[in-house]
């Protein structure tokens, strides 16, 4: 074994030492968790469409099995709304043995579940690792679309909306909507985003309706017609006013951010937009973008949330799905994630409750090319009920 793997393997095994000092700091409840979990299987219900997602759940699980007993299993989705509609399968079947034990999940799909009694729980704020969690600077891992958690999932990774140019092309980034409108206009053809509803292009859209929305308050409770009309006008106007000069004047759009990023690697377009503020940085690692690429997010704030993992009600393996949830915020495994290397999703936790070595873990990855070198302050989801009527009327106004 190199010197690289060994050390690796101390760090891993100095972490994974402390459980003990962990489950009695916890009392006995953490004890017989990790009793009644070993030897179960955990089938993770996530997204498979990355592959440096894939390799990391692949170590995550590597890590488990000889640890705590646990077998990581993978179910790759494609749309998190399979596991919601299994599960609700199941309750309507009187299913008491689940297929899902772990699913990666916010926003609409918990909203959902939260509402028609699919998970287990509360559970997550009993984690021991969870007294690392950032609940104060990063108010959203308490709230998911503006609907409270109550511990019913636990927070995983961060996401916020992300521009990237190179920075030879775009001295000077647009710090507002009204400021890209302006600039799109200069240079028409060079902007565009993702065809609502696809997640990327509809987070463009809802950030275009908090930035202009004329009392930001109302989005955060549930939808109504006549708030929906008021709320949303100056967003229309906007769009109405964007549109014409972006690429293929709003006439047709891309499929994806991957598309986008692709478009700007080859000149065709300036900017991009991501949700991942470290994708950029993750594309020169990989030499898909050139070092002279920046990312910024509006100078006044741009949409944010948090990513989590909750447990179906019907869980054949609660116990073990509570540790893996528990290990995945360690700050060994935290670290990993947001290392640019294998994934760079950004932590949930807080920094300055961890130790000075924990802590240098992560200093990498904030200081790589690409990188956002002045976050924005973290605009909450509106609230999940919004999102499908945002993109039905997208759809309606737009999407011929």
């Amino acid at each position: 074994m190199d010197k690289h793997m060994t050390l690796k393997r101390r760090t891993a095994m100095a972490w994974i030492g402390a459980v003990p000092l962990l489950a009695r700091a916890q009392g006995s409840d953490w004890s017989k968790q990790l009793a009644a979990a070993r030897g179960q299987t955990v089938f993770f219900n996530a997204w498979g469409g990355s592959e440096r997602i894939n390799s990391y759940l692949q170590w995550a699980a590597a890590e488990l099995q000889p640890a705590f007993g646990i077998r990581l299993q993978h179910v790759k989705l494609s749309d998190t709304v399979e596991v919601v509609r299994r599960v609700r399968a199941e309750k309507a079947a009187g299913r008491s043995d689940g297929s899902a034990d772990l699913v990666w999940i916010n926003g609409e799909n918990f909203l959902t579940m939260k509402r028609e009694g699919l998970l287990f729980g509360p559970f997550a704020e009993s984690l021991p690792n969870y007294r690392f969690v950032d609940t104060i600077g990063k108010p959203t891992t308490r709230v998911d679309f503006s609907e409270p958690v109550e511990g019913m999932e636990a927070p995983w990774g961060m996401a916020q909306l992300t521009f990237y140019a190179d920075a030879g092309r775009l001295p000077l980034p647009p710090q507002s909507v009204a400021e890209l409108t302006d600039w799109a206009r200069r240079n028409p053809g060079r902007f565009t985003y993702p065809k609502p509803p696809q997640f990327h292009g509809t987070t463009f859209v809802k950030q275009v309706l908090m930035e202009l929305s004329p009392d930001r308050a109302v989005l955060a409770r549930p939808y109504s017609e006549a708030a929906f009309a008021t709320q949303t006008a100056p967003l229309w106007r906007a769009l109405d006013a964007l549109h014409p000069h972006l690429w293929r004047a709003g006439r047709q759009f891309p499929a994806s951010t991957t598309v986008m990023r692709q478009m700007v690697a080859d000149g065709e377009l300036i900017i991009g937009l991501t949700f991942n503020p470290n994708e950029a940085a993750n594309a020169i690692a990989g030499k898909q973008l050139p070092a002279t690429v920046q990312s910024w997010q509006f100078s006044g704030g741009t949409i944010g949330n948090t990513h989590f993992l909750a447990i179906p009600f019907n869980a054949r393996a609660a116990a073990a799905a509570q540790v893996v949830a528990d290990f995945l915020l360690s700050p060994l495994a935290q670290a990993r994630k947001a290392d640019i290397r294998h994934w760079g999703d950004p932590t949930v936790l807080a920094l300055d409750k961890l130790s000075a070595a924990q802590r240098a873990a992560f200093a990498a990855s904030a200081q790589a090319p690409g990188a956002v070198r002045q976050p924005a302050p973290a605009w909450p989801e509106p609230h999940g009920s919004w999102v499908d009527p945002l993109e039905k009327e997208w759809l309606r106004r737009h999407g011929v």
